[in-house]
């Protein structure tokens, strides 16, 4: 039985692990399409003003877009295989050591927002379900409707006016690495990672509810009280646990959103994340640094997939056996 069980797993990871690389091999020729097919020249926006026929000819080059475009999509996957990403046309750095200096502030704005998100929407989700039709369910619905019907980067400008500029509290913008300060970085971090966390547990609030409600309407669970188990009983062991599956869906969308870059959460706070560094890359028509960022975002994205599915496995047998 623990031979057919840990056989299943590895069955069932060596294929997340297979749909994975196909669909980071497709966004990966998606990225490298749609890039090379925005207007402008790359070249001589990086040149600016020291723009001159030689220097674009030499620097045009020495990026290999003289080349036929199947030989620049060939060459740029071998050397993205061994980490080379290719150098920045800004500022002449590698882009791989480039989306490496800003992982950490993206990673921690991340967790920090999806810990907030799930300290507020798991219970006013299970709050909001066990009291369905009641003047609290309806509260909780509707904030929560608020929260999602929201700008995130009017909800950060809110935070700021009140806890910045009213109240003194927190820094309006910057970023502190949490192994050179934590206390630092902690005072930078609350403002970016509540604007992220009150948005992404608004969003999960209404999928929690809705998935406890569901189950809450099963057969078995009635039969549970019919029995006269306790409500607390009821409730986690036949509700909630039922729910996980939708629960575990939701927070890695979110968790995956967040990672891939708040763009707009980032640039109010001057927050020096991935979704920032995209935002200039796009506006400098920065070829190397755009498709590394797009491929790296694509494989955050799937390690929090490929997590969430072994989480199913784990919750679910059917679904690992399957």
């Amino acid at each position: 039985m623990k031979t057919f069980f840990t056989s299943s797993i590895v069955r069932f990871l060596a294929r997340r692990l297979l749909y994975s690389l196909v669909v980071l091999l497709g966004v990966l020729i998606v990225a490298f399409s749609l890039v090379h097919l925005v207007p402008g020249d790359p070249v001589r926006i990086a040149l600016g003003t020291r723009y001159s026929p030689d220097a674009y000819q030499t620097l045009r080059a020495a990026s290999g877009l003289d080349r036929p475009i199947v030989e620049q999509f060939f060459g740029y996957v071998g050397s993205a295989l061994t980490g080379d990403l290719g150098v920045s046309f800004r500022n002449g750095d590698p882009v791989t050591l480039t989306l490496l200096d800003r992982l950490p502030a993206t990673l921690s704005l991340a967790v920090v927002g999806i810990v907030i998100a799930l300290l507020i929407s798991v219970p006013a989700g299970i709050w909001a379900a066990l009291r369905e039709g009641r003047i609290s369910d309806a509260v909780v619905r509707i904030s929560s409707q608020f929260g999602v019907s929201i700008p995130d980067f009017w909800m950060g400008l809110l935070l700021i006016a009140l806890f910045a500029s009213t109240l003194g509290w927190l820094p309006t913008s910057g970023y502190q690495a949490l192994s050179d300060n934590p206390a630092g970085w902690l005072r930078h971090v609350i403002l970016p990672g509540l604007t992220v966390g009150l948005v992404a547990g608004a969003i999960m609030t209404r999928y929690i509810r809705s998935a406890l409600l569901d189950v809450a309407s099963m057969g078995y669970v009635r039969t549970a009280r019919s029995k006269g188990l306790p409500p607390w009983v009821v409730t986690l062991r036949h509700i909630v646990r039922n729910a996980l599956i939708p629960v575990l869906t939701i927070t890695g969308i979110q968790l995956a959103t967040i990672l891939g870059g708040v763009i707009v959460v980032e640039v109010v706070f001057a927050w020096p994340g991935i979704g920032r560094l995209v935002y200039t890359a796009v506006a400098a028509r920065d070829y190397p640094l755009i498709q590394g960022a797009v491929l790296l975002i694509a494989v955050l994205f799937l390690l929090v997939n490929l997590v969430v599915d072994v989480l199913y496995a784990v919750v679910d047998p059917r679904i690992r056996l399957s």
